[in-house]
């Protein structure tokens, strides 16, 4: 039949993106690499050492998905060319469904394990700390900040992701003021450093009784969630530390004790804050977190600096600068500024469908196609 035959014709033509993905991957190295910590942790005393067994533990996992992850293609690919010829033998129109979406499947599997080969940064495999400031204009920056914080956790949700909010702080009148979140998955410092920087919005305010268009801005920051083995010289001398009562959601505990923290580091100016946990210790282990994560995150930034190897469009944190712009009205409109990616689907972007900027970003860093210089 027809169907079977243009199927089975696109699957073939298919076959060597997946074999060009098989090298991509690295296949042959992370077997053995595979193989030789598979021997390491059935060592004796393997686990004397905690830390260390915990971190070729993990290594062991993101090899193993990755070797299994392409055998799952490759074993899909099989099935649906069975398919086709099972089909055609039969001539069974009702197998039809099946295939197209065994097909669609296996593309989205090939493009995102493709993306996975683009994520070569030191620290593109950790957790993700998503820091997000409503900028000038009151509610109505709140409020956007708000749907960004929104956008983040469907996203996150999405993938599998698990997400953890740190703090938050509410607006005057509606939206939040600001609010961090911990995103916790493989890569997801990876895909969403994508979205540091600012993102601007359009639309007829909620809040205007005289329905006016506005615009309105909030700064995303993103960083890693920096492994305790990596060496930061942090002096407790240089430390601030505040404690406060939380606000916000969080349980009844949280406004009636001074467990929320603030970190001020004074060489450098960083303020971070959290007020989730429920003792005044969790929050400031997890302050303390942070604050190593950003005093990285400015030596990475000197250090791309001195040696003038900065990726991508560098753009400030400041308005005006935006890399994003999100227009609801007077037409529907999402674009990147620096990978010119666009699409009309605001809702399904705003109900975090970002894999395509996501997607266009990474591939015009690998190649250093960018829209604007």
């Amino acid at each position: 039949m027809l169907q079977f035959d243009e199927y089975k014709v696109k699957l073939n033509n298919l076959r060597p993106s997946l074999d060009d993905l098989a090298q991509a991957l690295d296949l042959e190295n992370a077997r053995q690499e595979l193989d030789m910590l598979d021997s390491e942790s059935a060592a004796d005393g393997f686990w004397d050492n905690l830390t260390k067994a915990q971190k070729v533990q993990q290594r062991i996992k993101h090899l193993r998905a990755k070797v299994e992850g392409q055998a799952k293609r490759e074993g899909q690919w099989s099935d649906l060319i069975t398919l086709c010829e099972m089909g055609n033998e039969e001539e069974d129109e009702s197998l039809v469904p099946e295939l197209e979406e065994g097909y669609s499947r296996l593309e989205a599997e090939m493009e995102q394990a493709r993306l996975s080969t683009l994520l070569t940064g030191e620290y593109d495999e950790s957790n993700a700390i998503i820091t997000l400031h409503a900028g000038a204009g009151g509610t109505e920056a709140q409020d956007w900040a708000q749907m960004l914080f929104r956008m983040y956790t469907r996203w996150a949700e999405r993938h599998g992701f698990q997400y953890q909010v740190v703090d938050y702080l509410d607006g005057d009148e509606a939206g939040i003021k600001s609010a961090t979140v911990m995103i916790q998955g493989e890569n997801a410092y990876g895909y969403l450093r994508s979205e540091h920087g600012v993102h601007r919005l359009v639309r007829v305010s909620p809040f205007d009784a005289n329905a006016r268009r506005q615009t309105s801005f909030a700064a995303v920051e993103v960083m890693p969630e920096i492994p305790d083995d990596v060496e930061v010289e942090i002096r407790p001398e240089d430390i601030e530390m505040q404690v406060y009562r939380s606000s916000g959601a969080g349980g009844q505990h949280i406004n009636k004790t001074s467990s929320a923290v603030r970190l001020i580091h004074h060489p450098t100016g960083i303020v971070v804050s959290c007020q989730t946990e429920r003792s005044q210790f969790q929050n400031k282990d997890t302050c303390m977190k942070m604050l190593r994560s950003k005093l990285v995150e400015l030596q990475m930034q000197a250090h791309a600096e001195k040696i003038s190897d900065i990726k991508g469009v560098q753009l400030k944190i400041e308005w005006g600068s935006q890399i994003r712009s999100y227009v609801f009205m007077p037409y529907q409109l999402v674009k990147d500024n620096r990978t010119a990616y666009e699409t009309s689907n605001i809702n399904a972007v705003m109900d975090g469908d970002l894999d395509e900027f996501i997607n266009a970003y990474l591939t015009a860093e690998a190649t250093g196609n960018w829209a604007s210089k």
